[in-house]
């Protein structure tokens, strides 16, 4: 071996080394984030105690920080061209770091509210600018493990968030649970400041007001409406007319998007084949049925089979600890196969594990309801990572920022969507019923209807080519 590839040989050690750190990161980051959004509702009662409000009353602390991340996702992108997206993710944290101290300092519910409108604000930016960040400093064959990395957190906040958040509550206080933010915030803003590499992208483009505005009216007002209608108590008049105003400002936008030399978000990213088929079409809908099957399940368990907090906790932890445990399998399984056969695959595997919780009774032997649950999750966690990689895997560098803002605004509205259809079906399954109360019944349906949907968005993967991504999976070199 001559020195120039040796010494070339150690530069790539040293690229692979610096991507994995940058990872790694934005990963913490990242764990904050969701941490916190898993936590505070296991806090809800205590917080209302102590504003003199209702648990129920709470939730507009919920809901203003959606609607602050809904409103600022849009322009995260471009902040991160024209001011650096390192810099920009610092502030992120910063941003983050400080409203949770306000949060937990909060006397009344006017100033929470503030604290979480400026924390949404922060999470805004921290999803798309970081996920700009490990694009920017990962090489093609080192985006699978980079984007395997970055997608633990969203797997393993849910499994600790419920069960530290009520332990904080109990034996310390509701407060620091926000509190807890401070350490993570700190070290995450030296790390991002000594460890990733500066960049000297930041361009002169002036902001797109209008794309913003109308981007961004859309966006906030589909999400409340939609967030709403998952509340039975709630679905009236006015929140019909927010997804409806969400879905006209959302074409204004898009209109509007497609006719400005320099929007705010370039659409033509979806021309991408593998960035629209794992974001836009497939890619979302697949989503919608995954994000609904955690929020129907904890109410089968305690609701219809009466099993107490801790009871359908278990269950539920078994779901995430499948999560966890296809980290290590995901990565040689997408080399060995590639992504079309496993987002299919593995695709159909997930879906037909939904349907099958449709057959759970109360009379159902435990140890087969942890099976299914371990065999849900460890099929949930690959379809993810998959997606994740395969949307970034042939969009252009200079694409890359408007390509993560578009994808943050996808998984938000599948997100929201996916808990409001599974509310959906369970109220249009009473009403058929014209029962008082949820029962089993309502439940298969459910199951089984976001199943389907998990099927339908399977099958849309056949559009593929086999080779699909094979420079980021390394399929093609392994077959």
């Amino acid at each position: 071996m001559t020195a120039s590839e040796s010494a070339g040989q150690r530069r790539q050690v040293q690229l692979a080394a610096s991507s994995q750190r940058v990872a790694l990161i934005v990963a913490i980051a990242f764990f904050m984030q969701f941490l916190d959004g898993t936590i505070i509702s296991t806090s809800l009662p205590q917080m209302g105690a102590s504003f003199g409000v209702s648990p129920v009353g709470m939730s507009v602390g919920i809901t203003v920080y959606l609607l602050t991340t809904a409103v600022f996702v849009p322009a995260s992108g471009w902040l991160a061209d024209r001011f650096g997206a390192r810099e920009v993710f610092a502030v992120a944290i910063v941003v983050f770091t400080v409203s949770s101290l306000g949060c937990g300092l909060a006397n009344n519910l006017p100033v929470f509210i503030a604290a979480r409108a400026v924390q949404g604000l922060g999470s805004a930016l921290m999803t798309p600018v970081g996920r700009v960040l490990v694009l920017r400093n990962a090489s093609k064959s080192e985006l699978l493990s980079a984007t395997a990395l970055v997608t633990w957190p969203a797997l393993f906040a849910p499994v600790i968030g419920p069960v530290l958040g009520g332990f904080i509550t109990t034996y310390l206080t509701w407060r620091w649970n926000f509190f807890l933010n401070l350490p993570l915030g700190i070290l995450g803003v030296w790390l991002a400041l000594k460890f990733i590499p500066e960049t000297s992208e930041a361009v002169e483009q002036r902001l797109d007001w209008l794309g913003f505005l109308l981007a961004s009216t859309g966006l906030a007002c589909l999400l409340w409406g939609l967030q709403r209608a998952a509340q039975p108590d709630s679905i009236d008049a006015s929140t019909i007319a927010l997804v409806i105003a969400g879905l006209i400002a959302s074409g204004f936008a898009i209109r509007h998007l497609n006719a400005t030399p320099t929007p705010l978000l370039d659409l033509s990213t979806f021309k991408i084949h593998t960035f629209a088929i794992s974001t836009l079409s497939a890619g979302t809908y697949f989503r919608i049925s995954i994000n609904a099957t955690p929020f129907l399940l904890p109410l089968l368990f305690q609701v219809v089979f009466g099993l107490s907090s801790v009871g359908a906790g278990l269950y539920i932890l078994a779901y995430f600890l499948g999560n966890l445990g296809m980290k290590s399998v995901t990565t040689p399984t997408l080399r060995r196969f590639g992504f079309r056969n496993v987002l299919i695959f593995n695709g159909l595997a997930a879906s037909l594990a939904i349907i099958a919780c449709a057959a759970i009774t109360a009379r159902t032997p435990w140890p087969l309801v942890v099976a299914l649950m371990l065999i849900a999750g460890l099929s949930r966690s690959m379809q993810f990572t998959a997606l994740a990689t395969l949307s970034f895997a042939d969009v252009p560098p200079e694409q890359r920022s408007s390509a993560s803002t578009l994808s943050a605004i996808l998984q938000q509205v599948a997100m929201v969507f996916g808990v409001a259809f599974a509310a959906a079906m369970l109220n249009f399954s009473q009403y058929l019923r014209g029962g008082e109360v949820l029962a089993p019944a309502d439940f298969r349906v459910a199951f089984v209807a976001i199943g389907v949907i998990g099927l339908a968005a399977s099958l849309q993967f056949l559009s593929l080519p086999h080779d699909a991504a094979a420079e980021v999976s390394g399929h093609a070199r392994a077959s």
